[in-house]
């Protein structure tokens, strides 16, 4: 389950010195996604086993404040809600990046105080979401996480990284009335990588896009921003 292990991070959980835990494997394909080779389900020589993991953490125990858990998606894996619920038992604050497509998963580990943060994608407007995510069924699914965690009182933040070729103003308007009440939302604009899952000239976008896309945003979440430029 476990594909890499950043053993530092000031930027994946803010506001905690942090370590980032990276699955493999995912049930979405964004054609823009930056994180390629995990998404496809990685290399096994890149593998880690669980108590490699739990291994580290003993020894960062008092120096490490809290663990990021991504992908990949991580809710993918069958394992993924008891490993969770050791890391937590450790002591760590917990933050979980999620495509949402995992909603029963994602009630457990909340309803269990399992997470203490939830960074959600939102990949597109509900009526281009499987042409976003390459996963027909998927909308149905996310759905039903967005009101999970509009119910709940952990904290949360949704997310759209957007880009030139499959969002508009439009699109941007949909997902905010969707997502309505909530306090956080963020644009992040595509960043190119060497790990792009099916690169295209199309997909950067440029910054009086961006700015407007945000002011749409704005009208229906005060509180979002730009992340990543």
């Amino acid at each position: 389950m476990v594909f890499g292990l950043q053993k530092l991070t000031l930027l994946d959980y803010p506001g905690l010195v942090a370590c980032t835990v990276f699955s493999s494997g995912c049930n979405f394909s964004c054609p823009f996604c930056h994180n390629g080779t995990l998404a496809k389900g990685g290399s096994p020589e890149g593998f880690l086993s669980a108590e490699e993991v739990f291994s580290f953490l003993k020894k960062r125990s008092g120096l490490l404040d809290g663990i990021c858990l991504t992908g990949g998606e991580f809710l993918l894996h069958k394992e993924s809600v008891e490993f969770i619920s050791r890391l937590k038992g450790m002591g760590y604050k917990v933050k979980l990046d999620t495509n949402g497509s995992f909603p029963e998963r994602l009630a457990e580990v909340l309803k269990g105080n399992m997470v203490d943060y939830v960074a959600m994608d939102i990949k597109n407007s509900p009526e281009k979401y499987a042409e976003t995510c390459g996963n027909a069924s998927a909308l149905p699914l996310v759905r039903e996480s967005v009101e999970i965690l509009k119910g709940s009182e952990i904290p949360f933040e949704f997310r759209t990284t957007v880009t030139g070729k499959f969002h508009t103003k439009e699109d941007i308007a949909s997902i905010g009335e969707w997502i309505r009440g909530a306090k956080s939302y963020f644009l992040q604009p595509y960043m190119d990588s060497e790990d792009i899952l099916k690169k295209d000239p199309s997909y950067p976008i440029g910054n009086e896009v961006l700015a407007e896309f945000l002011a749409v945003a704005r009208t229906f979440v005060p509180g979002a921003a730009i992340r990543g430029r």
